[in-house]
């Protein structure tokens, strides 16, 4: 019971806060700059078209943080999340080193390490998987 207990606060946290990183692509909320922002952000880093790409990330992060704090299908949930953060490491914080003090990968590789550790022991009892079978 402890372990599914511990599985469903993993996955709610970091589910629910991948959904709100997509919903700050598509919506613009909780701070963020919708897609037309994040596109033009992109778009500046090298990743066209901007705006195409920024919706396709903010719907992973929203999808694969939906179904990652649900437990529903958590190998695909988790591949999402994976793929979304190996870009942000590719793009963004690979050239700056480990440490994220220096605007580098830690954090991305501690969620990488979550999601694929969740996927591989599964979402536990308090699941949409396990209420499924």
């Amino acid at each position: 019971m402890s372990i599914s207990l511990g599985l469903l606060i993993v996955r709610l946290v970091v589910g629910l806060l991948f959904v709100g990183h997509g919903a700050q692509k598509l919506f613009g909320w909780f701070g963020g700059y919708g897609p037309k922002g994040t596109g033009g952000w992109l778009e500046s880093i090298g990743i066209k078209p901007g705006v195409a790409m920024a919706v396709v990330a903010g719907l992973m992060e929203l999808v694969g943080g939906l179904l990652f704090a649900a437990g529903l299908i958590t190998p695909l949930a988790a591949v999402l999340i994976v793929l979304t953060m190996l870009v942000a490491i590719v793009k963004v914080h690979g050239p700056n080193g480990l440490w994220s003090t220096a605007n580098g990968y830690e954090y991305n590789l501690v969620l990488i390490a979550i999601a694929i550790g969740i996927a591989l022991i599964g979402a536990g009892d308090y699941s949409l998987d396990a209420l499924i079978g």
